[in-house]
């Protein structure tokens, strides 16, 4: 497969990333820059928290673009035709103090200073809440291996480098006032400001009536907290700006192109949109997500404590499965809670298989394509391998660390698995999924688990299974044991009605829950003999 094939396939592709894309291509034709630099990609994140689950999938949904875009270029990641920027908005001033962090009282004293110079709550030798924050997030982006370039507000601020576009919202100060005023309740009018001027005595940020002096040297007059009228400058450091307007000037400044942002911030995109104009910028593009669910159908709440972490994920399912259920319909609310891992990792192996027997415009379409280019694999074109695959599925690991109960440990799965695939044949992908179903049967299956006795039909059906198993070779294919297990199953002295009602008998008889494994492929793991002692339990129930 060429180049040419890709970009021909990439540009007429249905996948959301493409289609994403497409709008960046319509604004660039030849697919770069009229100055010939890089288009700029951009995700933002306000360091008064730690990192979590919805920074993870701002910044992939966006490589997931910029890596759609480069495809339909023909660029590749190391020829520098898109840049991405995680952008750290430091400079915003603490409003409150968050619950989850040490040193409470230490906060609550720097309250409505800027983030980049609140002292430090943590136990790490960074200068500053938003520092040690900042670390974080790199840390965190590091860990999935995005390739993007960090800036902090702060630095952009201090050392000047917004100092030009900061004098151009100064000279438009009246335009977006006009813009923005009639946004806001009557009472926030009052003291409403483009500009937060820096209180040079107490160094906090104010949300104060600022009066442009001289837009050209950048000099504003405002009344500081003590009530001293005070004139001084703008620039490097000394003010940051209104969110909405702060976001608009950012996209002027740097010459963003794609920024993706939530539901929850529509308005704020609107208005950002028509001040970037008045500052004689352009909008990016940029889909608008919906957001993450709790079980219940909530929203998540950071406060609430209802959502789902990475570090939650990643203890129950692998990085590939958070990306690859995060993928689809970023347009549509998802929810998020341990319940939809173990589907996630065994959809994300069968679509991973699958990939390299699909045609070109069906690999695009596949999650996985897009997920291996976002992490800098698939150089040119590639896709993985034929026989790139699990031989168990994480739902048949699930039910056999269930069956083993206080048995179920790693070193015992994995020598299950080694006597069903062959020694030495477990990946570096099926550990990490054997110490994910351990921990997640231990927490959230084995409390769950009743097994019932059987009905007399049932337990019937059931020792014509023991009778099958009593006469079968001990490394019987999982298939033959599958088709036996389906002819019992179909009898008609043993009153089932479909094979449904049989298989569910044998869900909640053997394993204790109303969900499970093709029978054929548990027994075949966890041994014949090891089966038949489970039948004989359920008898003797």
């Amino acid at each position: 497969m060429s180049m040419n094939d890709l970009i021909a396939a990439a540009r007429v592709s249905k996948a959301w990333p493409f289609q994403e894309a497409q709008r960046l291509l319509k604004r660039y034709p030849d697919g770069a820059k009229p100055d010939g630099s890089p288009v700029l990609f951009e995700t933002g994140y306000g360091p008064s928290g730690l990192p979590h689950i919805g920074t993870f999938q701002e910044v992939l949904r966006t490589t997931l673009v910029r890596r759609a875009f480069e495809a339909m270029i023909g660029a590749k990641p190391e020829d520098g035709k898109t840049r991405l920027v995680a952008f750290s908005d430091d400079m915003d001033g603490l409003r409150k103090v968050p619950d989850n962090v040490p040193n409470q009282a230490l906060l609550q004293e720097n309250l409505h200073l800027p983030l980049s110079r609140v002292a430090n709550p943590f136990d790490t030798d960074h200068q500053s809440f938003a520092a040690h924050n900042n670390a974080q997030l790199r840390a965190f982006l590091d860990r999935f291996g995005f390739q993007y370039e960090f800036i902090a507000a702060s630095d952009m601020y201090n050392a000047g480098k917004f100092d030009v576009a900061l004098k151009q919202v100064l000279r438009k100060n009246e335009a977006i006032l006009d813009i923005m005023l009639p946004t806001l309740r009557e009472e926030r009018r009052k003291t409403y400001s483009p500009i937060l001027p820096v209180s040079p005595a107490t160094g906090r940020v104010l949300q104060v009536p600022v009066e442009v002096v001289d837009a050209e040297a950048g000099t504003i007059r405002f009344t500081d907290e003590d009530g001293t009228v005070v004139e001084q400058s703008a620039l490097g450091g000394m003010s940051k700006l209104q969110w909405k307007v702060d976001w608009a000037m950012r996209w002027y400044a740097l010459g963003v192109d794609y920024e993706m942002y939530g539901k929850d911030l529509t308005d704020s995109g609107v208005q950002s949109g028509k001040i970037v104009k008045v500052l004689g910028g352009r909008k990016p593009e940029g889909l608008i997500y919906e957001m993450f669910l709790d079980q219940n159908g909530e929203k998540i709440s950071k406060s609430k404590g209802n959502g789902l972490s990475i570090e939650e994920w990643l203890q129950y399912g692998s990085e590939e499965s958070l990306g690859f259920y995060i993928f689809p319909n970023p347009k549509s609310a998802k929810q998020l809670h341990v319940g939809v891992i173990p589907r996630a990792v065994d959809d994300y192996w069968s679509f991973r298989e699958r990939l390299s027997e699909q045609e070109l415009d069906k690999q695009l379409g596949n999650p996985v394509w897009h997920l291996a280019r976002a992490n800098g694999g698939f150089e040119g074109s590639e896709a993985p391998g034929a026989g790139d695959s699990l031989p168990v599925t994480y739902g048949l690991l699930l039910n056999l660390a269930s069956v083993l109960g206080a048995e179920a440990t790693v070193p015992n799965l994995r020598d299950y698995l080694e006597s069903y695939i062959g020694a030495g044949q477990v990946t570096p992908g099926l550990e990490v999924l054997i110490e994910t179903a351990v921990n997640y049967t231990r927490d959230y299956i084995a409390p769950t688990l009743v097994k019932r006795a059987p009905t007399p039909n049932e337990a019937e059906a059931l020792k014509a299974l023991d009778a099958y198993l009593a006469e079968t070779p001990a490394d019987a294919s999982a298939e033959d044991l599958q088709t036996e297990v389906y002819e019992i199953g179909k009898r008609e002295e043993y009153g089932f009605e479909n094979l449904r009602d049989w298989f569910k008998a044998l869900y909640q008889t053997l394993l204790g829950s109303d969900q499970g494994p093709r029978m054929g492929s548990f027994i075949a793991l966890y041994g014949v003999e090891n089966s038949r002692k489970l039948i004989a339990e359920a008898l003797a129930r």
